[in-house]
Order: structure tokens, then sequence, then C-alpha cells
């Protein structure tokens, strides 16, 4: 029993001091030309520091020409950086002669951004679509002075600028000033003929306006791919202007009449208020006549004479037309 307790003991301490002590690893780099101390290996165990990472990335640069110190690399691991990334980033760089320090490698790719893909994009510039199709829109809508609208696909071709990579604007941003440089050239043409016989001056107008200024990015070239026609919009407004027009004049004609209406409703009501008081003038006649009998102030003469001068009255109103028929359709 004490003996199988000691072969345990022995093989934990033997796994304990391998894993402590890299030894494969540090012959791995000696043999590189990778100067790496053993205790330097032990260090980065205790800051729990993977050292295969370090020491593979050490002998990647060192085998591409170049030199970088174990605790440059390792604290860029600490601060939470993708070593690995850095390291292929600087080589690439170095080979394609850009001027990329590895202080700078790490500022981008602490800031989240792939440093690999911009080194390479700096090497082979991106084609961008304007609009961008995996949004829903298939191109970019604008409208000429003449009314016509036009449908323009743009191309843009950017290379990655690392000197504004952190704190730059995306490939969004690109896309969205060229679609506004787009919609305002289109937008000021005369007429959408002269766009379609020179589409490349919609090029020459956007690069002018400088739309790579504050973004990651440098645009090379904007290609116009297509241009197509589309809706006469300023027929349809005017047409809807027309209906608008027509609608209102509709109801200033409905008011117009209700008014009318409301006039005429007035002037018969006070056409029967007058009759009202003329028939009750003429209920207060005989009444009078009564009286002026039993005063002495009339007559019998007079009250025939009266009636001869109303018979006489009533007989040159119907010769002139004047009779009950045309008081009943009044």
């Amino acid at each position: 029993m004490p003996f199988i307790v000691i072969v345990v003991g022995i093989v934990a301490f033997f796994i304990l001091f391998t894993w402590l002590i890299p030894v494969q690893l540090w012959i791995a780099a000696l043999a590189a030309g990778v100067k790496v101390g053993i205790f330097n290996l032990i260090a980065m165990r205790l800051r729990r520091v993977p050292p295969p990472v370090i020491v593979n990335s050490m002998i990647m640069a060192h085998k591409a020409g170049l030199e970088m110190s174990s605790d440059r690399i390792e604290a860029h691991y600490l601060a939470g950086g993708n070593v690995v990334q850095v390291v292929k980033a600087l080589i690439a760089a170095d080979k394609a002669n850009i001027g990329l320090t590895f202080e700078r490698a790490c500022a981008i790719d602490l800031a989240g951004r792939d440093i690999l893909q911009a080194v390479q994009m700096s090497v082979m510039p991106k084609v961008i679509d304007a609009p961008d199709p995996t949004k829903g829109k298939q191109a970019v809508d604008a409208v000429a002075m003449d009314g016509i609208q036009l449908k323009a696909k743009a191309r843009v071709t950017v290379r990655a600028n690392l000197d504004r990579l952190v704190g730059g604007a995306v490939e969004e941003t690109i896309i969205a000033r060229v679609g506004e440089g787009i919609v305002t050239t289109i937008g000021s043409a005369e007429t959408h003929k002269k766009v379609l016989e020179n589409p490349d001056s919609i090029s020459k107008k956007v690069l002018e306006k400088g739309l790579d200024s504050g973004t990651a990015f440098e645009i090379l070239s904007i290609d116009i791919a297509d241009v197509d026609v589309g809706e006469n919009i300023g027929a349809r407004l005017q047409t809807k202007q027309a209906e608008a027009d027509l609608q209102i004049a509709k109801a200033k004609a409905e008011e117009r009449r209700a008014m009318a209406v409301a006039q005429e409703q007035e002037m018969k009501a006070r056409v029967q208020e007058m009759r009202a008081k003329v028939v009750e003038a003429e209920a207060e006649v005989p009444k009078a006549m009564a009286d002026a009998f039993r005063k002495g102030n009339m007559g019998i003469m007079d009250y025939y004479r009266m009636k001869n001068i109303q018979s006489d009255t009533g007989m040159r109103d119907s010769i002139a037309g004047l009779g009950p028929k045309e008081e009943k359709k009044e």
C-alpha cells in the first residue's frame, strides 16, 4: 500500500512538474532561435497566461523576420487581445510594406476590429454595393428636376485606412453617404435624360464630396453599375394636387349652395312672417269698420264705395294676369 501511494505521488509530481515547467515548449523555442527563459515560462503559468500561445506567436514572428518580446505579447494577452491575430496581421503588413507598429495593431485589436482582415483589405481593396442588397434595398431612388424617378446602383471600391481604423466609421456610413450623394446629384440634374446620357457624372460629383472623411476606409472609386427609369413622380404629384384642388372646389361649392339654401329658407320665413302680419292686419279691418259705423265716422255709402273700389281693383288685376292663380304660384 505505501508503494502505491509513493508511485501515485511520483506520477502526480511529474505531471505537475511538466505542467508548471513546459520543457518541450522551451526546447522548441530554443530550436527556433527564440530566447525564452525557463523561469519566464513558469511565471506565465503562475500569471495564468498560456505559454504555448505566447511562445508560438514569438516563433511565428521570428520566422517572419520580426522580433517581439514576450513581455509585450503577454501584456496584450492580459489586456484581452487576440495575440495570434495581431502577430499574423503584423507579418502580413510587413510583407506588404505597410507601416504598422505593434502598438497600433494592439490598439486596433482591443478596439474590437479584426486587425488581420483590415490589413488584408488594405492590401486587397473591397467592393461594397450601394445600397446594400442584404438590407432589402435594391437601388437608390432619386427624382430629377423634370419629375422622373431614377433608380441607381453603385459599387464602391474601398481600402482600409489603418491610421483611421480606431474610431473610424464602418461600411454602413460609406453606403449611406454614397446614397445621399447619388440622390443629391440626380436631384440637381435638369432632366433625367442628362443622367442617362452621362452616368459617370454621378461618380465624379460624389467623389468630390470627400465621403471617406472620418471613416476607417479610403474610397478608391465609385462606379455606377446600373440606372433604371422609374415612375413619373412629377405627374403623379400634379395629379394628386389636381384631385386635391377638385375636392376643395367641391367643398367650397357645397358651402355656397348651403348658404344659398339657408338664405332662401330665411327669405321664406320672412315672407311667411309678413303674410301673417298682413292677415292679422286684415282681420282688424272689419273691427275698425264696425267701430267706424258705431261712431258715425263711416256711412253706408262709404262702405259701398269701398266695395266698388275693391271690385274694380280685382277686375284690373284679372285683366293684368295677377289673378288668384298667379298668387297661388307665388
